[in-house]
């Protein structure tokens, strides 16, 4: 799976929160750190839904899993107003993820 690719995409939707990460040069670090956390979320929910769609198609499975775990991983973004000027910490960065839970 191309996580990276996927992250890139996922702060570029965000133009505030891109810029502000680009500036204060931890966009790469954050990018890594987002996609890592994607494919542990990807796996997680593959391995939730093979338990409980057990006669859905592979595909399916993969598929739907990537979803939910890009969902995820947008809503634990860090919100960034357009007005702030202070360059987003990679502190917060991983704040934000680690406040979000995988599924059981």
């Amino acid at each position: 799976m191309p996580y990276k690719t996927i992250m890139l995409e996922l702060l570029q939707d965000s133009p505030a929160l891109y810029h502000r990460l680009k500036a204060s040069r931890t966009l790469l670090r954050t990018i890594d750190l987002y996609s890592i956390e994607l494919k542990t979320r990807h796996q997680a929910w593959v391995a939730e839904l093979n338990r409980s769609q057990p006669h859905s198609s592979p595909e399916q499975i993969t598929s739907e899993a990537l979803e939910i775990a890009i969902q995820e991983v947008k809503e634990s973004l860090p919100a960034t107003p357009a007005d702030e000027e202070e360059p987003l910490s990679l502190e917060a960065a991983m704040a934000s993820i680690a406040r979000h839970t995988l599924p059981a």
